[in-house]
């Protein structure tokens, strides 16, 4: 399915839809401060966070009022280390739409060379279904 356009709204979600998003890794992104002892590098887990961050800014301009994306799959090969200091971009490119499902390509670069690739996934859904939902397993 191509192009979910939100009621109300003039952008929609395509195919192709892209975000970049640039940072500095700083000392507390390290895989050392993440508990992996003398590798001052940018974590995983951070690679993670970053590739997040990009696809929600993606989507966000054409959500409606009251609808997040939630994560729910993540892909990636870390091939290449990031020194502290260095500038990675982050880029997401919407590759598939299947309802409320949309799959992002992914890639990161620093300043030298592509460091990671892979794939993620996210879901559109409404932000009161969700909240009612972790209120019912709290209790």
């Amino acid at each position: 399915m191509q192009g979910v356009s939100p009621p109300g709204m003039s952008a929609k979600l395509d195919i192709g839809r892209s975000y970049s998003l640039q940072s500095r890794v700083e000392e507390w992104m390290t895989a050392e401060k993440a508990g992996n002892k003398g590798v001052d590098v940018l974590s995983t887990s951070m690679l993670v966070q970053l590739v997040e961050s990009a696809a929600i800014h993606c989507v966000a301009p054409i959500l409606r009022p009251g609808q997040i994306t939630l994560g729910t799959h993540v892909d990636l090969e870390h091939k290449k280390p990031v020194p502290v200091g260095f500038i990675v971009r982050t880029e997401v490119e919407v590759v598939m739409l299947d309802g409320p499902r949309v799959s992002f390509a992914v890639q990161v670069f620093d300043e030298q060379e592509a460091v990671a690739e892979g794939t993620h996934e996210r879901y559109i859904i409404e932000k009161a279904k969700f909240l009612a939902k972790l209120q019912e397993k709290l209790g």
